[in-house]
């Protein structure tokens, strides 16, 4: 079979080669990317006893080369080939201990994997097995830091009194979990050493299956972090959103008794300024409450696949989340939610008072209209005056030189009688004049 496909291959893993063209048909630019999602940040494969710890730290996208200069700093030190330049995923095993490195939208994920037998969770976690330095020169801020241990299935049972023991007698938490085949407990708590702590025992699990609970638990903890970000913030608009929501309901009440144009337009300015500054919190808030509501999201949503079992005497993930999680959420809703309908209630008090300004001002136009009207109909009846006026004045003087001629006419010798002639002239002078001036004010009115 002749395969017309040619171009540069491109080699993904253990995937077979795909080309730039298919039978000839150009692929779209970015299908491999795409394709590529569902693969970005794949589990890893888990054999229990092991211990793991993860660093999540808030850092700007601008540092992501640094993270990446710094993983190719770890890996020189152990002869592991580095990750590529545009990485967005690493995974690499080391001498010691298993490392892979996430980086997401607003921080980045550096988790490190120790397969070992251990005796007491926590002691010696897996973090412990990297260079101290190394572990100082990462970029950014902690946000998220977990210890996680997973026991082997034939370690016996703990019981209450021992998780106590390693939880440092808080009150812990837990469940049977992946249909019956983990138990896992923690108390969500940060301890001395900085690290939650989750502890899972083995009943069960495959390592596929290993590495997706781990994950799972591991996300839970960080988005949980992501999500609570903007509580203290939302916490503070609270009393500022009283005070906007009591200045509204103040300026709607004043606007039913105005009396003036200024002190319209002092309203008008009052109503702009406090919808300045609702605008103001809301671009600053917008963007952070909605990438909460999205890590909240990520977090029931993980909690969910754990497909929680009883333990007679705990609570659940899923209830300690709804009771202690969900109010914090509830809180940012309510912030970002007020601060919408402020806008709304101040956009619409503006156009209710713009519309009052509006008519207020097509009465003064209209009263405008009427004095230029009047004005102008007075301005047609002195001109019609002033045109009869005219009409004297030039008669009169067409009268007087008519006059003149009449008189050079008789001094010549004809038989003239000056004063009829001058009787007579009048009513044609008048006319004549009056036509002419009629048809000076039609041609005027025309141009």
């Amino acid at each position: 079979m002749n395969n017309k496909a040619s171009g540069s291959q491109i080699t993904l893993g253990g995937l077979e080669p795909l080309r730039s063209s298919i039978f000839g048909i150009s692929e779209y630019s970015n299908r491999i990317k795409l394709h590529n999602e569902l693969h970005a940040r794949p589990h890893e494969l888990l054999t229990p006893p092991m211990q793991v710890s993860q660093l999540a730290l808030l850092s700007d996208s601008r540092l992501v080369k640094d993270e990446l200069n710094l993983i190719a700093q770890l890996c020189d030190r152990y002869s592991v080939t580095p990750p590529a330049a545009d990485a967005r995923h690493f995974s690499a095993e080391f001498s010691s201990f298993h490392f892979t490195w996430e980086r997401h939208t607003e921080f980045s994920m550096y988790t490190f994997f120790v397969s070992m037998p251990f005796e007491t969770p926590f002691t010696e976690p897996a973090i412990k097995y990297v260079a101290k330095e190394w572990l100082e020169s990462l970029p950014g801020e902690v946000i998220a830091a977990t210890h996680l241990a997973i026991e082997a299935k034939d370690r016996p049972h703990r019981s209450l009194e021992g998780l106590s023991m390693l939880f440092a007698s808080n009150t812990v938490i837990g469940a049977k979990v992946a249909a019956g085949s983990a138990v896992v407990w923690t108390d969500n708590t940060i301890h001395p050493d900085g690290f939650a702590r989750i502890l899972v025992q083995d009943v069960d699990l495959r390592r596929r299956q290993a590495g997706r609970l781990v994950q799972r638990l591991l996300e839970i903890e960080t988005y949980r972090m992501m999500a609570l970000i903007p509580v203290t913030m939302a916490r503070n608009y609270l009393p500022e959103l009283a005070r906007f929501d009591q200045q509204l309901a103040e300026l709607t009440t004043n606007n039913c008794g105005l009396q003036s144009h200024a002190s319209e337009q002092q309203l008008l300015d009052q109503l702009t300024r406090l919808a300045a500054e609702i605008e103001s919190i809301a671009a600053t808030t917008n963007q952070r409450f909605n990438a909460s509501a999205a890590y909240y999201k990520i977090v029931k949503m993980r909690i969910t696949e754990l497909r929680e079992q009883r333990i007679q005497g705990l609570q659940m993930f899923h209830e300690f989340m709804e009771q202690r999680l969900s109010p914090a959420m509830a809180t940012c809703d309510s912030v970002n939610s007020n601060l919408e309908l402020l806008s709304t209630r101040v956009a619409r008090a503006s156009a209710l008072l713009r519309t009052r300004v509006d008519i207020t001002m097509e009465g003064q136009t209209r009263d405008l209209l009427a004095s230029m009207d009047k004005r102008a109909k007075l301005q047609l009846r002195m001109q019609e005056t002033v045109e009869g006026l005219s009409v004297v004045v030039l008669s009169y003087y067409l009268l007087g030189m008519t006059g003149y001629a009449l008189k050079a006419i008789k001094t010549l010798g004809l038989p003239i009688n000056v004063e009829i002639a001058t009787g007579v002239a009048i009513p044609i002078v008048l006319g004549v004049v009056f036509v002419a001036v009629r048809r000076l004010r039609r041609r005027a009115a025309n141009d």
